[in-house]
C-alpha cells in the first residue's frame, strides 16, 4: 500500500495539529506479479478500485450456516501489474510542487514481506527503468526547484533506521553497528512540531549528492534472509527530504516568510 498524505507545513503555520490541508489521504494499492495468484480467492477490478476477498464456508457446519465468505474493498487506486512510472504517477508526482508551496507529505508504503515493498520505494540496480520512488522523487525535486526563479531553495536529507525499538543514522560517520539506538529521540519543538534530536542531516546542492546518501544509508541497512525473502531488510525506515525556500526577488513593499517544509518517504517492514 502506498499512502500519501499532504498537510500544511506546521513550522510555517506555527500550528502542528491544523486541519488545513490540501489533498486528502490518499490509499493505492500495488500487486505484485506472480505466476501462481489465487484467482478463486482474490477478485481485482481495477476498473472500480475494488479488490474482493473470497473464502468458501465450512461445510462442517452443515447446510444452515450463516458464516461469512466473501470481504470487498475500496481504494483510491489499484495499480495491477503497474510501471514504476505509473506508481510514481500516481502515488507522487502531484505532490511535490505542493512541497515547494509550503506543505509537508507522507508516502508510506506498506505490505508483507517479499511483497515488493524496498522494489517500490528504491527500486532495482538492473535497469534504469526500475528505479522506484524515491530516486525519481529526487529527481523530479529538482527539476521543480529548478523553474522556480524567484525562490532560493536549499535541500537537506536525512536516513533513519528503526528497528527493535530503536534508531539507527544510516548517514551517521559513526557505522549502524557502533551506534546504541538510544542516542535519537524524538521530541516536541517549540512550535509544536516534532523534531528528532541526535539525527544528522546533509545538504545537497544536486540530485547526484542527494542520490549519493540514499545509497548510502541502503547499504547501512539490517538485513535478513528468511523463508519468503534473502535479503528482507528487517526494519521500518524513514527517507526525510527537508526543503526550504526563501524568497529573493521582492519589492520594497511585499514581504514573504521563508518555508521549511518535510517530504517523508517510509518503509514499513
Amino acid at each position: 500500500r502506498c499512502v500519501q498524505e499532504t498537510g500544511i507545513n506546521a513550522e510555517y503555520m506555527g500550528f502542528f495539529k491544523i486541519q488545513m490541508i490540501k489533498q486528502q489521504v490518499r490509499v493505492i494499492v500495488r500487486t505484485r506479479p506472480t505466476s501462481n495468484f489465487a484467482s478463486k480467492n482474490v477478485e481485482i477490478d481495477t476498473s472500480t478500485n475494488a479488490i474482493t476477498i473470497n473464502i468458501p464456508k465450512n461445510e462442517e457446519k452443515g447446510l444452515i450456516n450463516n458464516q461469512q465468505d466473501s470481504w470487498k474493498f475500496k481504494f483510491d487506486k489499484i495499480l495491477h501489474n503497474s510501471s514504476q512510472e505509473d506508481v510514481f504517477d500516481y502515488c507522487v508526482r502531484d505532490v511535490l510542487p505542493s512541497v515547494i508551496e509550503g506543505y509537508n507529505a507522507t508516502i508510506l508504503c506498506y505490505g508483507q514481506t517479499g511483497a515488493g515493498k524496498t522494489f517500490s520505494m528504491v527500486g532495482g540496480s538492473q535497469n534504469y527503468k526500475y528505479r522506484g520512488i524515491i530516486p525519481r522523487t529526487i529527481s523530479q525535486l529538482f527539476q521543480e526547484i529548478g523553474s522556480h526563479f524567484d525562490q532560493a531553495v536549499t535541500v537537506s536529507v536525512s536516513f533513519i533506521e528503526i528497528y527493535n525499538e530503536l534508531m539507527f543514522d544510516l548517514l551517521s560517520s559513526v557505522p549502524t553497528h557502533e551506534q546504541s539506538g538510544s542516542d535519537i529521540t524524538i521530541q516536541d519543538d517549540s512550535k509544536g512540531g516534532i523534531h528528532v534530536k541526535g539525527l544528522s542531516t546533509h545538504i545537497c546542492t544536486n540530485e547526484e549528492e542527494a542520490l549519493n546518501h540514499l545509497f548510502e544509508g541502503e547499504t547501512n541497512r539490517t538485513i535478513s534472509e528468511h523463508q519468503l525473502n534473502k535479503t528482507s531488510s528487517r526494519s521500518h525506515c524513514i527517507f526525510t527530504i527537508y526543503v526550504a525556500v526563501s524568497y529573493t526577488h521582492l519589492r520594497a513593499h511585499e514581504t514573504r516568510e521563508d518555508l521549511v517544509c518535510r517530504l517523508l518517504l517510509e518503509k514499513k517492514k
